[in-house]
């Protein structure tokens, strides 16, 4: 005689109540809000800001209106607008990581065991403060009459002050001191993860420090990295206060042009469709990320 099945056994997989409250929060605080974004991306502005009500919807498909504000985007005036983003966040990126990982191989690998917390938690000490406060102060310190000019002037090493705020410089620097940390946290979990005794096969086999660096720690740390780069890149593909505050007018990214669609030209259609480009982006990057993991097979925490 068989024996009766077990109920609980035909629940594929026990873990979905678990994860229920999640999906319930990302749909009502993300996939909601997207889907609203989306909707109103094909509305006309109103007078004073509001929506225009469309009378005749067919014609309005037909017509190709529907799609004038994604049109609008493409406008050269905003895709250069586009392009800075685009290439500040590279930039900012890659410098991100040049700096990091030097930084995270001595926390995790060269430095004793009883200092990694210690100068782990002063990688992770500008958190301490708002990233307001943060930002507000490079723009005592890159001013003409801030520490920096100060500095060089009595030194002699400089005749008159630098203009080293309100350009691409400036911003530069402030999403590097904003980014860098979620560099560093990453790498250092793949870091501390790293097997010594591969690299000192490595160096057995005759391999020089470089070979092994690069074919050895590189690859077996690759997720970490990886993940860094998402961690930087996303944010800083839609800074605005960092570009608003060291930039100023010089310098608009396109979380400004966001910004200033829904706060100062109140045309919320043209920068609900700019908002969702720009998601769309970033989810087509993630989507990237994930295939990435799944391919090598190992969970990476963001």
């Amino acid at each position: 005689m068989s024996r009766a099945r077990d109920p609980r056994s035909r629940i594929r997989n026990p873990a979905y109540p678990l994860v229920l409250p999640t999906w319930l929060v990302l749909g009502v605080f993300f996939l909601l809000p997207l889907t609203i974004l989306f909707v109103i991306s094909f509305a006309q502005r109103g007078t004073y800001g509001s929506l225009r009500p469309i009378e005749d919807f067919g014609h309005y498909v037909t017509s190709g209106k529907i799609l004038a504000n994604y049109a609008r985007s493409l406008h050269p005036i905003y895709l250069q607008i586009f392009w800075r983003s685009l290439w500040m966040a590279v930039v900012t990126t890659v410098l991100c990581l040049a700096l990091s990982y030097p930084v995270a191989y001595y926390i995790a690998v060269v430095a004793p065991p009883r200092r990694r917390n210690f100068l782990l938690g002063l990688a992770v000490v500008p958190f301490w403060t708002s990233f307001l406060i943060r930002t507000y102060a490079w723009m005592f310190l890159l001013r003409t009459e801030g520490l920096i000019n100060r500095t060089l002037l009595s030194a002699g090493l400089v005749s008159h002050p630098l203009e080293l705020l309100y350009n691409n410089f400036a911003v530069l620097i402030g999403l590097l001191y904003g980014e860098i940390p979620f560099m560093i946290l990453p790498l250092f979990a793949s870091l501390e993860k790293l097997d010594l005794s591969l690299l000192e096969a490595s160096a057995d086999l005759g391999a020089s420090r470089a070979s092994t660096f690069l074919r050895v720690t590189v690859p077996l740390t690759m997720p970490g990295i990886v993940a860094g780069i998402i961690l930087v890149f996303v944010p800083s593909l839609g800074q605005f206060i960092v570009s608003d505050l060291l930039g100023g007018a010089r310098t608009i990214l396109a979380g400004n042009l966001i910004q200033n669609q829904f706060a100062v030209a109140r045309n919320k259609p043209f920068g609900s469709a700019v908002a969702f480009e720009l998601t769309a982006a970033v989810l087509a990057l993630l989507f990237v990320y994930t295939i990435y993991t799944r391919k090598k097979g190992q969970d990476v925490l963001l």
